[in-house]
């Protein structure tokens, strides 16, 4: 691909001469080519064998070399950093009793929230992920001081991110099936008398928000709605936050059928399924993106085509917490557009998002044995970069290689064992690189990781106040896991009453495993 040089820019730029370059444009998708690329005052203002260096340019030379956009983590989670690899064998609404805990004060302090996402700002960035997409919740709570601790710390580590307000607003064990006969009353009323935003003030907060962080960071750092889910949150929530992302032409990002439970909970409460629901209160947007979207219907996947939604695909967790596996040809044939995300450091336990191209590309091909109908590699590589920047709202920023988008691109290494022999890049950066081969990661034109080593962030000094704290996080992580330890029981229920029940359709790949419980 070939692209003009614009006269001048304000400053110098960077140019990398003669590299071989994935674009991710349409016109040549993963298809590498031999360009030269130059990028000034934080743009990309040349692609193409033509493009020229100005003075005063730092001049690299790209022999060796693989540019690439940078990774877009269309959803994850940065409060579960603290909570990394702690838990295993849980499907969801178990695992969500540990990290996500119903009872007990998890508020985390602001001075902890700011190192926990200088931490996750760090391994993401070493990953060569330039945008997240940050679900922030925190419980019982979320308040500013909280906000801008993330919204700080990002701002200082250089990343591009979306950072939510995420509620739920309605009593959680209210917003699942079977637990009315399984818990015991008086646990479940401990729960209801905990205190919950009504949809006016939490429409107020993020009209707050939003105007607090607009044009933070020249707009490389945007506050997004993020109701938790259709069964989490009340209509007038869910639909008065669909109206105020559409207003601010941001992204709606809501957790929607990543379980069976999740499509039992649409049968029991509403007669529907979550999708028809979300259609019939007007909670269905081209701003609105479905996390996760494995338990959907094909007249699901019809409904979220007509209404412009997307989806953020995360197969690592999906494949951790048993939930199922994502209809990713029919999302594909539907035309609805598809990112990829991590999850949490807790549900995926890393934010490094080569391993969720891997998986995606390789766990929908035991999906069926029509091979015509497996993840190409171009699929897995748009998902990852321009598909999640489209989930993101922030696809005419980045997501791909064009002038006039953002710098944000990784240069890689292709004199290392991952690229030898030197056969199809995209298929090897994909299936055969690791991340030992990044060697520069670039947002808005910034060198943020050179050689391996981070340029804004003191990883060791962040690793060593971390450490500092081991015991104290620990203690409180345990103690708040002994208290919800109360749910176990009737959780273990309603999960396997769940997994029984018919929902008209399948998502687990084992056709012949039988319910248990």
């Amino acid at each position: 691909m070939s692209a003009p040089t614009p006269g001048p820019t304000g400053s110098p730029g960077t140019f990398v001469r003669a590299a071989h370059v994935i674009t991710m444009h349409a016109r040549t998708g993963s298809r590498p080519v031999v360009a030269n690329v130059r990028f000034a005052d934080g743009v990309l203002t040349g692609i193409g064998p033509d493009v020229r260096p100005e003075p005063g340019d730092t001049v690299l030379d790209g022999t060796d070399r693989l540019v690439t956009p940078g990774f877009v983590n269309a959803h994850t989670h940065s409060w579960e950093a603290l909570f990394k690899g702690r838990y295993d064998n849980l499907p969801l609404e178990l695992w969500m009793l540990f990290s996500y805990p119903i009872l007990g004060d998890a508020r985390v302090s602001p001075d902890l929230v700011r190192l926990r996402s200088r931490l996750f700002a760090a391994e993401s960035l070493k990953a060569g992920v330039t945008t997240l997409v940050d679900d922030v919740l925190e419980t019982p709570g979320q308040e500013f001081d909280q906000l801008d601790a993330v919204v700080d710390a990002y701002d200082e580590a250089g990343v591009r991110a979306n950072v939510s307000g995420h509620v739920i607003n309605r009593p959680f064990t209210d917003t699942l099936p079977f637990l009315g006969e399984l818990l015991d009353p008086a646990v479940a009323e401990r729960v209801r008398r905990a205190p919950l935003l009504s949809a006016e003030e939490y429409l107020t907060f993020s009209r707050e928000a939003f105007d607090r962080y607009r044009g933070r960071a020249g707009g490389r750092l945007r506050y997004m709605v993020a109701p938790s889910g259709p069964q989490r949150c009340t209509d007038d929530l869910l639909a008065g936050a669909t109206e105020l992302a559409l207003r601010e032409g941001a992204e709606c990002h809501v957790h929607v059928l990543e379980t069976k439970t999740q499509a039992v909970t649409g049968q029991e409460s509403y007669g529907a399924t979550l999708v028809e629901h979300m259609a019939r209160i007007g909670a269905l947007s081209p701003v609105t993106t479905f996390a996760h979207g494995i338990w959907v219907t094909p007249s699901d996947v019809e409904l979220m085509a007509a209404h412009g939604v997307s989806v953020s695909h995360n197969p690592v967790s999906n494949m951790k917490l048993g939930s199922g596996i994502a209809p990713w040809r029919a999302y594909h044939d539907a035309g609805v557009p598809v990112g990829l995300g991590s999850d949490g450091c807790s549900s995926s336990d890393s934010p490094r998002m080569l391993d969720v191209l891997k998986a995606a590309a390789l766990l929908h091909k035991v999906s069926g044995p029509d091979f015509t109908r497996w993840p190409t590699v171009e699929e897995v590589l748009r998902a990852g970069t321009v598909g999640g920047a489209r989930t993101a709202q922030l696809h005419t920023t980045t997501g791909s290689l064009e002038v006039g988008k953002r710098a944000d691109l990784l240069v890689w290494d292709l004199a290392t064992l991952a690229f030898t022999p030197r056969n199809e890049l995209d298929l090897q950066l994909v299936h055969s690189e690791n991340g030992s081969s990044l060697e520069s990661v670039y947002v808005d034109g910034r060198l943020l990781v050179d050689r391996g080593r981070l340029t804004t962030l003191d990883e060791a000094a962040l690793v060593a106040e971390l450490a500092e704290r081991r015991e104290e996080l620990r203690s409180w992580q345990e103690g708040l896991g002994r208290l919800n330890e109360v749910f176990v029981p009737a959780f273990t229920a309603m999960h396997h009453r769940a997994a029984a029940r018919d929902v008209g359709v399948d998502r687990w790949a084992d056709r012949e495993a039988q319910p248990v419980g």
